[in-house]
């Protein structure tokens, strides 16, 4: 999942840039270093590279200018010395093939053959590779990443026994503390706390927006801004619970738990709709006292909510058992949460809103 979300496998990825590779190499095992040390940082690995020997050319600029060529020029000769190009087809039947002309094999797997030969003038004189650049073996990486054009290097960590946010700030600090970064390189964070980061500020607007949308919606039910105040009670209540349960999933607020708290939000609110609208319908229709309506509509709907309750815990047990299985990163803490946050909201909701409701009613009703 964290490799599908940002294109890494790990929960943190250190994104080193730069411009030269085995300095990014270089600073790249310290930052490894640096991570593996702490708390909570564990699989810290940096990508794998191999080295691999090369053929390197570095032009002499000085050397092409006194002879009038450019490093283009030069560069597709000896490309074409190496890779061929194409110098007319040949025909054969229906089927056209390209004529393709290159170096014998033998002269492109010795170095000396590179540095002889020869490459022609406008003015006709010929001048050898040597004379030209410096042609030499070296060890190169075997590949090469970028982001946005510039080169990178990825260390990657994951997390375990704490939580991410403050396993990246420690990083974070260990770096900005113990590594004086060259000029033209720079740190980022990515992975699966890029991801937290993103998905935590679009469900904290939507949150918000759930929570004023279910107050409208009770406003326009009920009529009466008082009665829809004693419903959203609910919802403190509910949070308790739901907090207890995110400490018990290893205190941790994860995306799931963020979902969870907003499934439990509308359970909550389901289940003061229920207390709510039959009290005020026994004081509205059979005209008992608010006391009198408060211990019927109490004792009435005791039941009815304790079964949903009970439903919708049975259903989630399973899933909140299987906390720290494989497979079970999502569901288990947003079962935690909508369980705990079940169990608070329903027994408060049975004490703390009838009580409210009695003390801020409003209109009392006749007795009987």
């Amino acid at each position: 999942m964290d490799h599908m979300l940002s294109e890494t496998r790990a929960n943190i990825a250190i994104k080193l840039f730069g411009p030269d590779l085995f300095e990014l190499r270089r600073i790249g095992r310290e930052i490894e270093t640096l991570a593996a040390s702490v708390p909570g940082a564990v699989d810290v690995a940096m990508d794998a590279q191999s080295e691999i020997p090369l053929v390197s050319v570095t032009w002499d600029r000085a050397a092409l200018a006194n002879y009038g060529l450019r490093v283009a020029s030069v560069s597709q000769a000896l490309e074409a010395a190496f890779g061929g190009r194409a110098a007319g087809e040949v025909r054969e039947g229906e089927a056209t093939y390209d004529l393709v002309i290159r170096m014998p094999e033998y002269q492109r797997e010795s170095l000396d053959h590179i540095r002889n030969t020869i490459i022609t003038l406008d003015s006709g004189a010929q001048v050898p590779f040597s004379a030209l650049a410096k042609i030499e073996y070296r060890q190169g990486p075997n590949t090469i990443t970028r982001e946005g054009v510039a080169r990178n290097l990825v260390i990657m960590a994951n997390v375990a026994e704490r939580d991410l946010i403050s396993v990246v700030e420690e990083i974070e600090q260990q770096i900005e503390q113990n590594i004086d970064l060259p000029a033209g390189y720079h740190v980022e964070f990515g992975g699966q706390f890029e991801s937290l980061d993103a998905a935590s500020s679009r469900l904290l607007i939507l949150g918000t927006l759930v929570i004023v949308g279910i107050f409208a919606l009770l406003f326009a039910a009920f009529g009466r801004l008082r009665d829809t105040w004693l419903v959203m009670l609910n919802l403190p209540l509910a949070l308790i619970g739901g907090v207890a349960g995110v400490w018990f999933a290893g205190n941790t607020v994860t995306i799931a738990s963020i979902i969870g708290f907003i499934t439990l939000f509308g359970i909550a609110t389901r289940n003061g709709v229920i207390l709510v609208d039959h009290i005020r319908r026994l004081m509205t229709h059979r005209h008992l006292s608010v006391r009198d309506a408060v211990i019927q509509g109490a004792e009435e709907r005791l039941a009815p909510i304790l079964m949903t309750a009970l439903g919708t815990a049975l259903a989630l047990i399973p899933l909140a058992a299987a906390a720290g299985e494989p497979g079970s990163e999502i569901q288990a803490p947003m079962a935690m949460v909508i369980l705990y946050g079940l169990v608070s909201s329903t027994i408060l909701n049975m004490l703390v809103v009838p009580c409210i409701f009695s003390r801020f009613a409003g209109e009392t009703g006749e007795k009987r």
